[in-house]
């Protein structure tokens, strides 16, 4: 378990959080040791002086002395129990001040302190058990204590929010380098980002704007590029089918080879140009159920009797898909899978709770792939020909890889442990 974050904000708040704990320690250290501790040390001794001067003039012993010295100088004496009525019992024992007192005076005292206001210093020495001295601290109250701990706690939370907006201002610029550099990645192209904050990140920025703008216009020349292609491709093909169908009956044979190879090249150049569009012709998704659009393809399609489809769906919530493009996924793994697997698939759906997908699985009954084979399936031109053929362009399924990274989902391949090979598609559930 990381207990650090990983992102520059949250290190560096961490960071600046412990630099401003660090300094809270060292300044309540600080002014412990250089003005209470003196303070402290001041007051216990003059406690000391005037607990020493009653002494010497024997004022501890009940007389008239010791009442005119207690009216004038609003010290009192009580017992053992006038003491405990009083308030003895709510003060609180110092070992410090105790301590410090009796080396003063010579003798053991139990020093001890009310905090109510005015604070009260409670003495007893071992000369006179039952008696207790109670002196006023005038002036010094609980609230006297307070300014300097509410003072060093808002310098801290001012120092954490400002702290907080900076670095939040510093990041904010890369967040927003990321979502953009993500979209890129999707082969979305974002409006050019405004350049904000430092000057390296606005260098940065602008940077990222011209590699998203030559990216971009790459994309639309190679767009061009394919329609040309292929529209150039088509007219050659359509003069080869003519003259296919001008032969003779002697050489059918060869006429319907040449078709055959012309369905295949047109099937190849349709895969280029859905490769090169990656499906932007439909930009916007709408609400829809992942089980509707697996019985519209399974329906479309036309199968012989050896073909057969088995549909295991479970109930699935709707989520906002891009429908054309998701019906070419499914159909691409049906076709896939019919082609290199098996006569019988099984199609199912799921709906995974925790997670927030909803997951589409066809599997065949056929050879499966090499393990070291799978990873690179979902690349451009790589084809699983060992195991199930060497037919198609090997576009199919980056196709399908294109398609479920713009709907920020995810696929995965594997053969399956009791035989045949599936293909797994979770889509992350959107209900806007």
């Amino acid at each position: 378990m990381r207990l650090t974050p990983k992102s520059a904000f949250g290190q560096t708040v961490l960071l600046i959080g412990i630099l401003l704990l660090v300094n809270q320690v060292v300044s309540y250290g600080s002014v412990a040791y250089y003005f209470i501790q003196p303070s402290s040390q001041q007051i216990n001794s003059l406690i000391a002086k005037q607990l020493h001067t009653m002494l010497l003039q024997d004022l501890l012993k009940p007389s008239k002395r010791r009442e005119e010295f207690a009216k004038a100088s609003n010290i009192r004496f009580y017992n053992q129990d006038e003491a405990v009525t009083n308030g003895l019992a709510q003060a609180t024992f110092y070992n410090f001040m105790s301590s410090q007192i009796s080396d003063e005076i010579g003798e053991k005292s139990d020093v001890r302190v009310s905090t109510d206001a005015p604070y009260l210093i409670w003495l007893q020495i071992d000369s006179y058990p039952n008696l207790w001295i109670v002196i006023p601290m005038q002036g010094i109250t609980e609230n006297n204590f307070s300014p300097l701990t509410i003072v060093l706690l808002v310098i801290s939370l001012l120092s954490v929010i400002g702290s907080y907006v900076f670095v939040k201002r510093m990041t904010q610029p890369m967040r927003a380098l990321q979502q953009a550099a993500n979209q890129v990645g999707r082969g979305e192209f974002p409006p050019p980002i405004t350049p904000t904050g430092t000057e390296e990140i606005q260098d940065v920025t602008k940077a990222f704007n011209n590699m998203a703008q030559g990216i971009k216009q790459l994309e639309a020349d190679r767009n061009m590029m394919t329609a040309g292609i292929s529209h150039d491709l088509r007219t050659p093909l359509t003069r080869i089918r003519l003259a296919a169908e001008m032969l003779d009956e002697d050489n059918q044979w060869i006429a319907d080879g040449i078709e055959h190879d012309i369905e295949d090249m047109n099937d190849i150049i349709n895969q280029f140009i859905d490769f090169a569009r990656h499906s932007h012709q439909e930009e916007a998704g709408e609400m829809c159920n992942l089980n509707d659009l697996i019985e519209e393809v399974v329906q479309a399609r036309h199968f012989d009797d050896d073909h057969t489809i088995a549909q295991k769906l479970q109930p699935v919530p709707n989520t906002k898909l891009r429908k054309v493009a998701i019906k070419r996924v499914l159909d691409n793994l049906v076709e896939n899978a019919f082609r290199y697997g098996s006569n019988h698939l099984e199609i199912y759906t799921l709906y995974r709770k925790k997670s927030h997908f909803v997951t589409l699985q066809v599997r065949d009954f056929g050879q499966g792939i090499p393990a070291e084979q799978i990873d690179t399936l979902s690349q451009p031109f790589a084809r699983g020909d060992s195991a199930r053929g060497s037919t198609g362009s090997g576009l199919g399924l980056a196709i399908i890889k294109r398609i479920v990274d713009i709907h920020h989902g995810k696929i995965h391949y594997f053969n399956h442990p009791n035989g045949g090979f599936v293909a797994e598609v979770n889509l992350p559930l959107h209900k806007d």
